[in-house]
């Protein structure tokens, strides 16, 4: 049998392309599934499996490995941090540009730290004017006029 038409070698590649595809798409959650394609990959090495046993193994051993590492792989990698202790350390309180006018149920854009982030506010905002960055949802920067203070 060619290795590249072998079960095992296709459940390989699968875990493979998963893999790559966790770092297009973070959430670390595609990892996992590729854990599952390749617990698949080393089965088949050994034993003879149905397509439908294999399956059930790949989702089973998907879901198991979210279950019992995923908490402590995000610890490993991303530290005890949450993503508003970070953004409170480089983002909060500092003073970002308006790229774009920025206005209430309309979203623009600011300059802060070489890079354009998205943004909203209560205030009424003037493209190239001074903000202060107050707060975050997510990555859209919640901001206020300078004016105001």
């Amino acid at each position: 049998m060619d290795i590249f038409t072998h079960a095992a070698t296709i459940w390989f590649i699968i875990g493979f392309v998963l893999f790559i595809l966790e770092f297009i798409v973070p959430g670390l959650i595609l990892f996992f599934f590729g854990i599952g394609a390749w617990i698949v990959a080393v089965l088949l090495l050994f034993m003879d499996l149905s397509i439908n046993t294999q399956l059930i193994i790949f989702v089973i051993s998907a879901i198991l490995t979210i279950v019992l590492l995923r908490g402590w792989m995000k610890k490993i990698l991303y530290g005890n941090h949450r993503s508003t202790e970070l953004l409170e350390d480089e983002f909060l309180g500092k003073i970002a540009i308006a790229k774009s006018t920025i206005s209430p149920g309309k979203n623009g854009d600011v300059y802060f730290k070489g890079t354009n982030w998205q943004a909203i506010s209560k205030d009424y905002i003037e493209p190239e004017e001074n903000v202060e960055i107050i707060g975050n949802d997510s990555i859209l920067l919640i901001v206020q006029s300078t004016k105001k203070l």
